[in-house]
């Protein structure tokens, strides 16, 4: 599993126009299965998302065509680690 921060480089106004289209990738990634939780950071500085991947080279590859990315207006950091421990009803993030 994958922890992405997204920082934004670009003024806020620059992001709100790339709003629709960012959504739409992370719209087909949840429907992929990659992606399991995403919102902005507070204060709205970039974004968070949780993310499966079958690698990190995938993952990186998925990243690529996220609108923000293409436009250069974020930056991003992405954490690989394995869940040994979950809240119930959790379970099924956990690492075997």
């Amino acid at each position: 599993m994958f922890v992405v921060t997204l920082t934004y480089t670009a003024p806020l106004e620059r992001i709100d126009e790339l709003i629709p289209a960012h959504v739409e990738w992370l719209e087909r990634n949840y429907a992929a299965g990659r992606f399991l939780a995403s919102g902005r950071q507070v204060p709205r500085t970039g974004g968070v998302i949780l993310a499966r991947a079958s690698s990190r080279e995938t993952l990186e590859a998925v990243l690529a065509e996220d609108p923000f990315g293409r436009a250069g207006v974020a930056d991003y950091q992405v954490v690989e680690f394995l869940a040994t421990k979950t809240a119930p009803g959790l379970e099924t993030l956990e690492s075997h």
